[in-house]
């Protein structure tokens, strides 16, 4: 009976930080990390830019132990992958850091460019493998074809299973270059 008691608060408590996760990562403020981080310039607002989301779904170990590969749903679908820089630091409050370079080409052909990543992760009890994400921000720096000279800010939220792979789920905007038709 006691050990039924601990699961069920195991659980809740799992399910509180990805709660917890998901309400950081919904407000209209941009996360800590992502105001403190150098920016590449961008005169993308919200007023200038396209919305975008959609899913990203990568193995671990695809290419290496380093490197993930996998697909992205939505706005921007296409095939994915990223590449950790180094092992993961570990952070404030108990958090786990990866750095990540992303590397992204859409289903019609284009590339898209971005600076290196920062995930902050909380593990999630009852997996030693299971992190929940709180904090990652992308920010878009070009790309090829349509994305050419494009920028754009975007952030992610979901979980990684360094067993398995990554789910996210990401949401933002990206504003296209003038063309010479505009």
């Amino acid at each position: 009976m006691k050990l039924g008691r601990i699961a069920r608060i195991a659980f809740l408590l799992s399910v509180a930080v990805l709660l917890f996760a998901f309400i950081a990562n919904s407000g209209g403020h941009p996360p800590a990390a992502a105001a403190s981080r150098p920016r590449t310039e961008s005169n993308c607002t919200a007023a200038k830019g396209t919305p975008v989301g959609g899913m990203i779904m990568t193995n671990f170990g695809a290419i290496d132990q380093y490197t993930t590969m996998g697909v992205a749903t939505g706005d921007l679908r296409g095939a994915v992958s990223g590449t950790l820089q180094g092992a993961p630091q570990p952070g404030a409050g108990g958090t786990l850091v990866f750095h990540v370079q992303h590397h992204w080409v859409t289903e019609s052909g284009d590339t898209l460019f971005f600076d290196l990543a920062t995930a902050t992760t909380v593990p999630v009890l009852l997996s030693p493998t299971l992190l929940a994400v709180v904090t990652y921000p992308l920010q878009l720096t070009g790309g090829t074809g349509r994305f050419a000279g494009a920028t754009g800010d975007m952030n992610a939220i979901g979980e990684i299973d360094l067993s398995a792979g990554t789910v996210f789920r990401y949401t933002g905007q990206v504003c296209f270059a003038k063309s010479d038709k505009d």
